[in-house]
């Protein structure tokens, strides 16, 4: 009998070499009980090395979810003028919700100063980045950490949620199509997002163009109408033109200077 640490290890290279794969085939592949093969890809998508898609099917690829870690260094100074955009659109007396990822980590940094703000977050590096900033009033919501993306999601997340709204919502993304929203690595982010969304009066989107078009895993939440994506300016205009005709305000930012190509409503609309 194969040993838990071996199986993991051959369900990887499975879900590499061959594509999707049912908890039921590789339960009899392996003469092991469906439980034993969910905690097996639970194990994994903790790993980064597997995404888990709806029924319980593995998402398959080499694209393994990067860690927060790995990701605080990749189009930095896209991000950094994307966060300072988002900074500028929060006002004081504000109640807001940063969702977790490294574009959002930036924009609580950048709100680092502000007075009189309420700033609720599933995020441990946005709990860090606030929690000496004397005018910032910082809610955390509680559940089970994702060591990889270093956030709370779960019931206990979710239950939270139920019972607070949010003057403004920002929120990021592994990636982001016009035809099916937010992609992520795994379905409890996704859920996650799907009620911050809907808790929110302006809903952003920070994505780097990198992300845009982009479907490396298989959980998805589509966004209510209307929310605003923040990209940078190296954006594919193809790309842009999408989220535009989807109904999705678009807003674009140079690395040094701000450039919002729907005038004041890109800043307003949700």
């Amino acid at each position: 009998m194969t040993t838990a640490k071996s199986r993991r290890e051959e369900i990887y290279q499975l879900a590499v070499t061959a594509g999707l794969a049912s908890v039921e085939e590789l339960s009899e592949r392996f003469g092991v009980t469906a439980s034993t093969i969910r905690r097996d890809l639970a194990a994994l998508n903790e790993q980064g090395k597997l995404a888990r898609t709806y029924g319980g099917a593995l998402a398959i690829g080499a694209h393994p979810e990067a860690s927060l870690r790995q990701r605080i260094g990749e189009a930095f100074e896209e991000k950094q003028a994307i966060a300072r955009w988002a900074a500028q659109q929060v006002q004081p007396r504000e109640s807001i919700l940063l969702d977790g990822g490294s574009t959002v980590g930036a924009l609580a940094h950048a709100l680092r100063g502000h007075a009189d703000l309420t700033v609720t977050t599933p995020a441990l590096n946005t709990v860090q980045e606030l929690a000496d900033s004397p005018g910032i009033h910082v809610d955390c919501l509680g559940g089970r950490l994702r060591s990889l993306s270093q956030t709370f999601v779960g019931p206990l997340a979710e239950a939270t949620l139920e019972r607070m709204t949010f003057d403004r919502v920002f929120l990021g993304a592994d990636a982001v199509t016009a035809e099916d929203g937010i992609c992520e690595a795994d379905q409890a982010q996704t859920r996650l997002k799907e009620l911050m969304a809907r808790r929110g009066q302006h809903v952003y989107v920070l994505a780097d163009s990198s992300k845009l078009g982009q479907r490396p895993f298989h959980a998805w939440v589509r966004l209510p109408l209307p929310w605003t994506l923040v990209t940078d300016d190296s954006a594919d205009p193809h790309q842009i033109d999408l989220f535009r005709t989807s109904g999705v305000y678009v807003h674009t930012v140079e690395r040094r200077h701000i450039v919002g190509d729907m005038g004041e409503e890109a800043g307003k609309a949700s």
